[in-house]
């Protein structure tokens, strides 16, 4: 295989960004930038995303079964690039950035314009990350978007000329 080509093949697919969050039952929490996400059905509603196996949010997604996908706005660069590295819950915020919970009781960013919560129905491991997938169970939109819904959201190439994924 042409590694060059395979590489700028892969990075031609477009993604946009989100936080992932989760709780324990111990009261830990994961929050965690991902690009990975696709609405998969309609009836149920079902979201599927991609998790590195390795990671704090992998282990606590499979723990407690739930997650919330929050949705991240044109101007939340900072958000993304926070939630890059894991940080530990303080009090009602994780790396500084206020949560609250869901009617389902998984932790939400208050700052995102939008969220869905999901309860995992499948878990799929190929490779160095899991497929999940999410029934939705809640969600929430507390800004609405001008226009189509889509182009309100933080996308990868937003972030600058030289962060990609995928390769």
């Amino acid at each position: 295989m042409n590694n060059d080509a395979k590489k700028t093949a892969l990075r031609m697919i477009p993604y946009g960004l989100y936080v992932l969050t989760a709780e324990a039952g111990d009261d830990s929490v994961a929050a965690s930038t991902i690009n990975w996400a696709t609405q998969a059905s309609f009836e149920p509603p079902l979201v599927a995303i991609g998790v590195k196996v390795d990671s704090r949010s992998h282990a606590i997604v499979s723990d407690s079964g739930r997650f919330a996908l929050n949705v991240l706005g044109k101007d939340q660069k900072d958000l993304a690039f926070t939630f890059f590295k894991p940080h530990e819950r303080e009090g009602d915020t994780i790396g500084g950035h206020a949560f609250e919970r869901s009617p389902g009781g998984v932790p939400v960013l208050t700052a995102t314009p939008a969220w869905v919560e999901c309860r995992v129905v499948e878990t799929l491991t190929i490779g160095d990350h899991s497929i999940v997938v999410g029934e939705v169970t809640e969600a929430a939109v507390r800004e609405l978007p001008e226009g189509r819904a889509d182009d309100a959201t933080l996308w990868l190439r937003d972030l600058g000329e030289n962060v990609f994924y995928g390769g």
